[in-house]
């Protein structure tokens, strides 16, 4: 038989086994019977927000407790059918599909046995003979091959891709990411598509460590060429994450149900996320511990001697490099102590030196407990260095091992450099201090909104008068300050529309997608200024300030801390860049702490000029309506 034809499902059982033709069992009793039924889901263009495609996922009788996929494959595996069923599932896909009439493409689940059986029993070249006997244009058929753990020979699995591209059809895998998928398979298949498992998309607006795998995914995806399609999405922050993410295509109940017949759109509350123009407010995962840090850094290959080496011939090799801070003893390739060179040459400079010790072993001079950094040691492990009550490191330096094996020597001024920029490094992406996101983030951010043409307000926040409250009552009572502009504003922003990040010392940016922004800085400023009262002692309260030195030296008096905001509005198409939004946005700072007010917005609006406009724009919509 090269393809299905005239009594089609006749046919079909005809091609199965024995076991499947006449078995007594339940799940046999249903394919014999037509007992078997698909149910369809949508899959949705998620920059569109159209249908694509939809899968065709099996059923048992509704209301029997044959209904579920799972309880039918456990009965497939039980009666030994499992290919059988497979192919059978395939055949009432396409033949439903080909009676609905429905446009757009069909997915269809097959494991890669199942493929290479059915391509076995039709024969190569009537596969699309048979897809388009069942009413079914071959190129709008996509085949996702599940279950990757069952693939038992990849030779005749290529054979059977050959044919599937042969006839027109695509390939997709299914659920990448679960545990059973792998890279190498994605690269034997080449598959069109890739769906991503639901583990990575659940809740991806919440966990950052998702989110990255995500963005490492993609990546995979552009090398290979490969389209993906995120399975799973439930809520509304999971889709408009993915959306933003240029995630091409997703499925999941948020978008539609399964149900009997296709459908023509998405269901109103998906729809919704993707008409709208507002960005996601992506996960922050501030950057890790940066692994490998002394690859950057310059490690003297400098010479060594053995733990049987004399202190004559120590002094021969410090006499004879110069500029060698310390020598490394070296037992075959292992360093066992270290041997500073103004302390060893000062021993032998004294009187009788040479005489009494020099033929003996250098161990007797040497550090036999010296730091030992490994090439791939982490920031985490520098800094437990730089901290520990052991402060040899400073004069000795330390000794570099690559996987254990003597490499070099550093300085103890290399490692303070490479701490410290990694710590400034580090910054960028996460502030130390309040762990909100830093620099790089936040341009990230204000260019994804200008990127996607949506409005937006950016909102600089400084604090007045913090240097001298600083000064008066020391860096602990001030980082307490700086934690409660933290707290306040991550408290009154929506942090589903709302950004929240920290420059640095005492400046915030507040990136706002919410309409009623500046109703949330005004709670920020009022709700500080009752809050940070209370960092003040008593007299200061009293008096409303305290006295200190301004930037000049000169002592005088300061009114208590008050938090400024300068805003920005930003329209689509006024900038290109982050930075010219960060630069107006210090402009509008600046006006903020200039002006009596908490709040200005960059053109000379104040809170009750804004508040008037506010209420104007809202009689306006009324009068509108």
């Amino acid at each position: 038989m090269h393809y299905i034809q005239g009594s089609r499902r006749e046919a079909m059982l005809a091609m199965l086994s024995p076991d499947a033709r006449h078995g007594t069992g339940p799940l046999a009793r249903l394919m014999q019977e037509g007992g078997l039924h698909c149910v369809f889901q949508p899959l949705a263009d998620l920059r569109e927000g159209s249908i694509y495609a939809h899968e065709a996922l099996i059923r048992g009788p509704q209301g029997s407790p044959f209904h579920t996929p799972d309880v039918l494959l456990e009965l497939a595996r039980r009666e030994r059918l499992l290919l059988d069923f497979e192919l059978l599932c395939v055949f009432t896909a396409l033949e439903q599909w080909g009676q609905s009439d429905a446009p757009g493409r069909l997915f269809v689940n097959i494991s890669a046995d199942a493929l290479v059986h059915g391509v076995t029993l039709l024969g190569t070249k009537a596969l699309g003979e048979t897809v388009r006997s069942l009413g079914l244009s071959a190129r709008l058929l996509v085949l996702e091959i599940t279950e990757h753990e069952r693939v038992t020979d990849m030779p005749q699995l290529r054979e059977a891709i050959k044919a599937v591209h042969a006839c027109g059809a695509r390939l997709a895998l299914d659920d990448f990411g679960d545990g059973r998928s792998s890279l190498r398979l994605w690269s034997e298949v080449k598959p069109d598509f890739v769906k991503i498992d639901k583990y990575f998309i659940h809740d991806i607006s919440e966990h950052p460590e998702n989110l990255q795998m995500l963005q490492a995914i993609k990546g995979i995806a552009d090398v290979f060429g490969t389209t993906l399609i995120a399975e799973g999405i439930e809520t509304r922050d999971d889709l408009r994450a993915l959306r933003d993410l240029d995630i091409p295509f997703g499925q999941g109940w948020l978008l539609g149900r399964p149900a009997a017949a296709p459908r023509d759109t998405v269901d109103m509350p998906a729809l919704e996320v993707m008409h709208d123009r507002r960005v996601a407010v992506l996960p922050h995962l501030g950057q890790a511990a940066r692994p490998g840090i002394l690859r950057s850094l310059l490690v003297l290959q400098a010479p060594t001697v053995a733990p049987s080496s004399s202190n004559d011939a120590v002094a021969a090799v410090f006499q004879q490099h110069t500029d060698l801070h310390a020598l490394a003893v070296v037992d075959g390739t292992r360093p066992v102590a270290l041997i500073n060179r103004q302390q060893f040459m000062n021993h032998y400079a004294t009187l009788y030196f040479r005489e009494v010790h020099g033929r003996k072993p250098c161990l007797a001079f040497a550090n036999p407990a010296p730091r030992v950094v490994e090439l791939d040691c982490d920031v985490d492990q520098l800094m437990g260095i730089l901290t520990s009550q052991d402060q040899r490191y400073l004069n000795d330096g330390y000794i570099v091992t690559d996987n254990g094996r003597y490499l070099g020597l550093g300085t103890g001024d290399q490692l303070v450099r490479a701490v410290t920029e990694t710590r400034i490094e580090a910054a960028r992406h996460a502030n130390p201090l309040t762990f909100l996101p830093g620099n790089i983030p936040i341009s990230l951010h204000m260019q994804r909104l200008l990127d996607n043409g949506t409005e937006f307000v950016a909102c600089y926040a400084d604090l007045n008068n913090f240097k001298p409250f600083n000064d008066h009552y020391g860096y602990w009572r001030g980082d307490q300050m700086i934690r409660l502009v933290a707290r306040l504003a991550t408290a009154h922003c929506d942090a589903r529309r709302d950004f929240v990040g920290h420059v640095g010392g005492d400046d915030f940016m507040l990136i706002f997608q919410s309409s009623n922004w500046l109703q949330r800085c005004k709670n920020i400023v009022d709700e500080f200024a009752r809050e940070a009262i209370t960092l003040f002692d008593e007299p200061a309260r009293q008096a409303g300030g305290i006295e200190a030195e301004d930037r000049h030296g000169v002592r005088r008096f300061f009114p208590c801390t008050t938090l400024a905001i300068g805003a920005v509005r930003i329209t689509p198409g006024r900038f290109r860049h982050a930075e010219e939004v960060a630069n107006l946005a210090a402009v509008a700072k600046h006006e903020a702490k200039q002006a009596a007010t908490g709040v200005v917005l960059h053109g000379g609006f104040t809170e009750s000029s804004l508040g008037a406009l506010a209420a104007a724009r809202a009689l306006q919509d009324v009068l509108a309506a």
